[in-house]
């Protein structure tokens, strides 16, 4: 699939602030690049204090220096991976999504870039995740690990020998669905 299909499959109205003001705000952002149409995720270091060894998106908390949960998202994965977005790169953004463990409601937002520079991890990134979109969004399935079921929707996707679940996988799952729908998956 071409990345053409891919912006028009997920270009939506950016509205970059979440409504409920109750929860604490973060953003990720979901890069998708090149002629294969990946995907890039990062590994966490296994010596961090919250979300040690998981599979995530670039992204993080709101800072108060940002004008809004886009500019969170651009600073972020800036931050995170060396990737430098501006808000004209990223077309789009799916529902949010609530991490079980610290209460974060998330907002993803969607770049599709033709390509992109050789990317470097902070601190706070064990590994960059260059990910097949399609491959991957196919390996979707029931998440079975009973600590994981907190709410009734869980998933897992796998890619190589790493599972993402919770908060990424219900992100992914929106993507699953957007493709499905489109007969992409």
């Amino acid at each position: 699939m071409g990345l053409d299909a891919i912006r028009k499959l997920l270009a939506t109205d950016i509205l970059p602030n979440i409504e409920d003001y109750t929860t604490k705000h973060s953003a990720v952002m979901i890069v998708i690049y090149g002629p294969e149409s990946r995907m890039i995720m990062t590994e966490k270091p296994k010596t961090l204090s919250l979300h040690a060894g998981e599979i995530s998106f670039p992204g993080g908390k709101m800072s108060t220096s940002d004008s809004d949960l886009l500019d969170t998202a651009i600073r972020e994965t800036a931050e995170e991976i060396s990737l430098h977005l501006s808000r004209n790169d990223v077309i789009g953004q799916l529902k949010p999504v609530t991490t079980l463990n610290s209460r974060f409601a998330i907002l993803p937002f969607v770049a599709v870039l033709d390509h992109i520079p050789d990317l470097q991890p902070n601190e706070e990134v064990q590994e960059i995740l260059h990910i097949p979109a399609v491959p991957f969004l196919k390996t979707m399935s029931t998440d079975t690990d009973p600590n994981h079921h907190s709410i009734s929707e869980m998933y897992t996707f796998l890619y190589q020998s790493k599972a993402v679940w919770g908060a990424s996988a219900r992100i992914l799952k929106q993507m699953a669905d957007i493709f499905a729908q489109n007969k992409l998956i």
